[in-house]
């Protein structure tokens, strides 16, 4: 995998993914940008719910379950010092519909502990958290 990013002026960047799809990024005012597309780290947060979240629905969906709605929280702490790297990160996954509580959380934990690409890249700890309907789940992960 390539890409190449290119400077726009400023504190902005911009380029082509792989796959062909247009990605900017800037700094924020308070830091000398313009506030023309997300933050670098913002990014980040997005790769890891992204991958996260492709891996739990493929490994629902060979368990012919399908949710009915999914989203993901996902809170990253950062160090005070430079780099500032993200020491902690927690995602919380929302489902609805029905599903059956051990074969979700098996599926949170083959993306944490096994699948996820991203995530695996990352110098910090993640931990999990979710819901199913609204109710939190209490399977250990």
């Amino acid at each position: 995998m390539k890409t190449t990013i290119t400077w726009d002026g400023n504190l902005a960047f911009g380029g082509l993914s792989p796959s062909g799809h247009e990605i900017k990024m800037d700094a924020g005012q308070e830091t000398g940008g313009v506030n023309s597309g997300p933050r670098p780290t913002e990014l980040l947060l997005h790769a890891v719910a992204g991958c996260t979240g492709i891996d739990i629905v493929l490994i629902l969906k060979k368990m012919r379950l399908e949710p009915v709605n999914f989203q993901m929280d996902v809170e990253g702490t950062r160090a005070d010092e430079h780099p500032k790297r993200f020491t902690d990160l927690h995602i919380h996954y929302a489902f609805e519909g029905e599903l059956p509580e051990e074969k979700v959380a098996h599926a949170i934990q083959l993306s944490k502990n096994k699948y996820c690409s991203v995530s695996h890249s990352l110098n910090a700890n993640l931990s999990v958290s979710y819901s199913i309907n609204g109710k939190q789940g209490n399977k250990g992960l």
